[in-house]
């Protein structure tokens, strides 16, 4: 069964395209026809290719990995940031960042910082400073927070990222198509499709179109998370007797004294450990 259908996309108005002086041959195969000087697209064909990328978007949460939502414009960064921290997905609305993806570890550096910025206003580290010092050591904190707080919780490179219009977030995509990140896109008949793994031909500029897809997509890795939970008790349920049975087994037989051995040496080994931490 289709995640969406033919007329909620029509009336979400996600297939309008741009007009006709603004296309790019290369979405071609996604236009249906021209009205009043504007492409409409194939609506038939958004259809299939939510269905195809709602898939592959369910299987990666489904193995408990990341996909990183991008989508800086004003239409739909509102939209975006909801549908994600539902799934509890980490996105970005404001301000891509160059380097975001290709140098990762500068930019978990900035994110530790605003952690050591609010050990800071606890320890009591701020009562020693002046009002000034706190004033900038504030206004840093609330900088970074707007620009990377809502990928505090993305610890390594996300799976896929999800962009909404993949020609403003040209820089995102290029960055994830270097380290060979899948790409996800909601693309406008404006925009070069080569290079994006999943299309979704669809009007990228109104914010009822987007929703509309993304409420779609984001059901379907609610849907993988909630495998995955199902799964993990299934798969803990089993384990459960057989690591009872092997304590019942172990205990029938006394120990060796080379058991004894290894075991006090593996205490004393682990005692030492924790007196040098």
């Amino acid at each position: 069964m289709s995640r969406t259908n033919f007329d909620q996309l029509l009336e979400a108005g996600c297939h309008f395209g741009h007009l006709k002086r603004k296309w790019n041959p290369a979405m071609a195969p996604y236009i249906f026809m021209e009205r009043n000087d504007i492409h409409i697209i194939d609506l038939h064909k958004t259809v299939v290719k939510i269905d195809e990328a709602a898939a592959a978007l369910k299987s990666i949460a489904k193995s408990g990995r990341k996909v990183l939502f991008v989508a800086t414009k004003k239409q739909a960064k509102d939209v975006v940031a909801e549908r994600a921290k539902a799934v509890g997905m980490p996105y970005i609305t404001e301000r891509w960042a160059g380097g975001m993806l290709t140098n990762f570890p500068t930019i978990r550096k900035a994110v530790k910082k605003m952690t050591t910025i609010d050990k800071m206003t606890t320890d009591g580290t701020f009562d020693n400073i002046s009002k000034r010092e706190k004033l900038q050591i504030s206004r840093q904190r609330e900088k970074l927070e707007k620009n990377l707080g809502s990928i505090a919780d993305l610890t390594r490179l996300p799976s896929a990222i999800f962009v909404v219009d993949v020609m403003k977030e040209q820089i995102a995509v290029k960055e994830a198509q270097r380290l060979g990140i899948p790409v996800f896109g909601i693309v406008d008949t404006n925009s070069n499709p080569n290079g994006i793994d999943f299309i979704i031909p669809a009007n990228d500029d109104a914010t009822k179109s987007v929703d509309v897809i993304l409420t779609a997509l984001v059901e379907a890795m609610q849907e993988g998370l909630e495998e995955r939970k199902v799964e993990k008790v299934d798969s803990e349920a089993a384990e459960a007797p057989v690591v009872k049975e092997r304590k019942h087994r172990v205990s029938k037989r006394p120990r060796t004294q080379k058991e004894d051995d290894e075991a006090l040496n593996a205490n004393i080994l682990t005692k030492f450990v924790k007196e040098e931490e």
